[in-house]
């Protein structure tokens, strides 16, 4: 079982962390996990380029708010089809022992792939752990002071009153924890569901077998990830679009909830702020176009 709460609301809302309830994703990538990134994996040499992929594919794509292993992997391998970096002659890391790894791994944490590590002695995974431990210590002592959006108290305030309100993140859950006991908003939180409990999915299916019917289920989210994992078990969902958090946060209040809660979400309003949230996040990176 990936929750440990309690039903006892009709009504359940996940709500993302990084991004979404927080302006914490360009410290967090930009400060702490990309000048890991460069340091541990050895990309010195075509550090401009590895900043401008892992910042595309962790910050401004539809990979936006993927898992760390899953979307920095995916940056060494964008990495890897770049004209500027084939010209530089760079070996990369081919990290296959990270790849094995995550095909029978699914809550993929700092807290995970270390016993695998150690049980393995795979290289790969070793310098995987140590790159992820690093960039949890960095951003422990990089990221304080950084407060929620405007408007996301005022939500958690409201949503409380008729629902049971969980946060549903791939951030290892201590940080969360930290942040939302910083900001003094963990309190209107059932729990705080980090990597450790599973994937974003695996967390949403877990909630709703307790009892909520898909319809009374939502999950506000800033990334395609949040709204695959909504989709996926039947639930409703609701963007804040990246560059747009405020406006998104202020129309939820106005509106989305109150239409949530009357049964009035799904349907065309859901349709409409899809759409819209689906044009901020690119396919395909600027150099490729």
């Amino acid at each position: 079982m990936t929750v440990t709460f309690s039903k006892n609301k009709e009504y359940l809302v996940g709500v993302d962390s990084d991004g979404c309830a927080f302006d914490s994703m360009e410290i967090k990538h930009k400060e702490c996990f990309i000048p890991n990134f460069i340091k541990y994996f050895g990309l010195q040499p075509v550090s401009r380029f590895a900043r401008e992929t892992a910042e595309f594919t962790n910050l401004y794509s539809t990979s936006r708010g993927a898992n760390r292993f899953v979307s920095y992997l995916m940056a060494i391998d964008m990495l890897k089809d770049r004209p500027e970096v084939q010209a530089r002659n760079v070996e990369l890391p081919q990290l296959q022992g990270l790849r094995d790894w995550m095909s029978r791994e699914s809550k993929l944490g700092t807290k995970t792939i270390k016993p695998e590590s150690e049980k393995t002695g795979d290289a790969d995974l070793k310098l995987c752990y140590e790159w992820s431990a690093k960039v949890d210590e960095t951003v422990a002592d990089m990221v304080t002071g950084v407060p929620p959006f405007p408007g996301v108290k005022s939500a958690l305030e409201k949503m409380k009153e008729k629902a049971d309100v969980i946060v549903c993140s791939a951030t290892p859950t201590a940080a969360l924890e930290t942040e939302w006991a910083e900001h003094d908003i963990s309190q209107y939180v059932a729990e705080i569901c980090g990597q450790e409990a599973g994937n974003k999915t695996e967390i949403l299916t877990a909630s709703k077998a307790l009892g909520y019917e898909p319809d009374k289920m939502l999950m506000i989210g800033d990334a395609p990830g949040d709204m695959k994992a909504a989709l996926a078990v039947g639930a409703c969902f609701y963007p804040i679009n990246p560059g747009h958090e405020e406006a998104s946060w202020e129309r939820f209040n106005n509106e989305a909830l109150e239409k949530f809660f009357a049964g009035e979400f799904r349907g065309a309003y859901m349709d409409k702020v899809i759409a819209e949230f689906e044009t901020y996040l690119p396919e395909q990176p600027p150099w490729k176009k």
